[in-house]
């Protein structure tokens, strides 16, 4: 794994332990006052319209920006860039609408799989649970894996040591003080993201003003802003496809669509998130053009980090591992409180436990982290986790929210349609060099198939999983 050494690992280690000790505190003392059951799950649905959008954005804004769009940039063109920055935020914006209905049809939900579940029944609502919670624990590995690989890359500090610390302190608040506690930190790491990134910009834009533009993108990978280059369409529309549908079933956004104070304060917290995160992660994808212009073997995940940390600059190192940590753990405290509400919300209709239920959602949680942990420290390629989560995600999004549209759609026959894109997605999906896949590659040799199939492989995987259920509508 590439490395540039700049600080020591303890250094790292002991500015790491800092960050996250600091919001451990801080998330404990505020939430003390605001415990309960409503509090833990929906922040007693009081939530204003300045703290509903820094969560949104700082929970959906994780360490993942850092490293996701730069490295689809350097493969994708700009329309992964495009592709990336609109499929994060659109999911906000469909929320504008649909919130707002979900919030007036069913006022006492806490959740989309709760809503699934009072919509068709039990048997449907028990496989969007799971793909919702393998999604999220897929999303929480790859956050801290995104983290321990930016710490090791500036300092050589092991994988599992910065795996450990966010993991640990983002449980120690999290669990105690849930989504009010989420959201007040997220506040509080929202603040420190904006003027963290400015900082980090300056200090770009300052060592590359020669290069920060599309002439020299043009100048020495034109293919990459090219409209005869295919990968910035069919990244483009996967990125998007995948990462929009994919936040549809997060239950950190739904969480906040019922902790909004009122209707008023929802969209207009969305209308807000959705116009900063456009342009955030449209900025970040673009310095991955401008790295893979520069350095054309550089590493993807790291393309963002060779340009701005390639003076050496001690103080910019400590200032990006701030901003690492804070967006990760932002993200962390998001998804904990997500897995951990739905087992509450949802998982006592599947395990019937006569005990008390948030000790027994608190006990998973901690059985996911350390699993997340294992994963985590063995270095996984970001893009590659995010990638096969989306897939999951993107065979149910159809079929779901149609269903609120169309009362033709039976349990059953959403279930099959799900599973049938699940399978037509999975034959497809690409190995990790993209280069195969079970169905071409595996099961039929790749030299069967045209060169657009074997070049676009993750593509036809995602097309596959998000049209595939259609064809089954009709089946009773």
């Amino acid at each position: 794994m590439e490395q540039i050494n700049i600080l020591n690992q303890s250094s790292a280690v002991l500015i790491t332990l800092f960050i996250s000790s600091a919001f451990v505190i801080i998330g404990i003392i505020y939430s003390k006052k605001y415990q309960g059951l409503q509090n833990y799950l929906v922040a007693n649905r009081s939530v204003g319209t300045f703290s509903l959008t820094t969560s949104l954005v700082a929970s959906a804004l994780g360490a993942w920006i850092l490293f996701g769009p730069a490295s689809a940039a350097t493969w994708g063109g700009i329309g992964a860039v495009i592709g990336y920055s609109l499929g994060t935020a659109f999911p906000l914006f469909v929320l504008i609408y649909l919130g707002q209905i979900f919030r007036n049809k069913y006022p006492k939900a806490r959740s989309l799989i709760e809503v699934i579940r009072l919509r068709f029944g039990s048997k449907l609502f028990k496989l969007i649970l799971f793909l919702s919670i393998f999604y999220m624990t897929i999303f929480l590995i790859a956050e801290v894996t995104a983290v321990s690989i930016l710490i090791n890359y500036i300092s050589g500090t092991d994988l599992w040591i910065t795996a450990f610390i966010v993991i640990l302190s983002s449980l120690l608040y999290t669990l105690y003080g849930g989504l009010r506690a989420s959201i007040f930190t997220d506040n509080i790491q929202f603040i420190f993201f904006i003027l963290l990134l400015i900082i980090s910009f300056s200090f770009l834009i300052t060592f590359n003003t020669n290069n920060f533009n599309m002439e020299f993108i043009k100048l020495n990978k034109p293919n990459l802003i090219s409209f005869d280059y295919l990968p910035n369409f069919t990244a483009g529309l996967t990125f998007f496809i995948a990462v929009a549908a994919t936040n549809l079933f997060h239950q950190g956004n739904w969480q906040r669509v019922y902790a909004a104070k009122n209707n008023k304060v929802l969209r207009n917290s969305l209308i807000l998130s959705f116009l900063i995160i456009i342009p955030v992660v449209f900025i970040m994808g673009f310095t991955g053009l401008i790295a893979v212009s520069e350095k054309s073997n550089l590493v993807p995940d790291l393309a963002f980090f060779s340009l701005l940390l390639k003076e050496n600059a001690i103080t910019l190192s400590i200032i990006v591992i701030f901003l690492a940590i804070s967006l990760t753990v932002s993200s962390i405290d998001t998804l904990i409180n997500a897995i951990s509400s739905l087992i509450i919300i949802d998982g006592n209709k599947i395990i019937k436990y006569r005990g008390d239920y948030i000790k027994l959602s608190k006990q998973i949680i901690i059985l996911i982290s350390l699993i997340s942990f294992y994963i985590a420290s063995k270095g996984l390629s970001i893009l590659y986790l995010f990638l096969l989560a989306d897939l999951f995600c993107c065979s149910a999004v159809l079929s779901i929210f149609y269903s609120f549209y169309s009362k033709s759609l039976t349990e059953k026959t959403a279930y099959v349609s799900i599973i049938t894109g699940l399978i037509g997605g999975i034959l497809l999906f690409p190995s990790p060099d993209f280069s195969k896949s079970i169905l071409v590659g595996f099961i039929i040799p790749v030299s069967y198939f045209p060169e657009f199939v074997t070049q676009s492989l993750l593509f036809l995987s995602f097309i596959a999983a998000t049209l595939l259920p259609i064809m089954t509508w009709k089946v009773k």
